[in-house]
């Protein structure tokens, strides 16, 4: 991402910014499945292309990918797996809970403030 300012960003580009900047937004102790979160970046039905972008974020990274759940609130991480068990322990850690490898959309899901007009 360090384009100099007169270097328009190529599509995929333009894509995975969107994607980045929508992350960056769900505030802690909240989650959004992969599906709205492609939604509210702009990116149509592409939930399954926000996993696979976000499965190739570098280990430092500072977004909450730890907050994008599979359809209904389901981990889609392996239990067992480190970044399944770093998934729920951030999660955790932030006050969501965990059952049965799920969490409680209609408790802890994001919902933006729609802007209208």
């Amino acid at each position: 991402m360090n384009h100099p300012a007169d270097t328009p960003q190529s599509p995929a580009e333009m894509r995975r910014t969107a994607l980045y900047l929508t992350l960056a937004q769900v505030p802690a102790g909240c989650v959004v499945s992969y599906g709205e979160l492609a939604h509210l970046a702009g990116l149509g039905r592409a939930a399954r292309w926000v996993g696979r972008t976000l499965s190739q974020l570098p280990e430092d990274t500072r977004l909450p990918w730890h907050r994008v759940l599979g359809a209904g609130g389901r981990i889609s991480l392996p239990a067992g797996s480190a970044s399944g068990d770093e998934q729920r322990a951030r999660l955790r850690e932030e006050g969501v809970t965990v059952r049965n490898n799920r969490v409680d959309i209609q408790r802890h899901g994001w919902r933006p403030v729609e802007h209208s007009g």
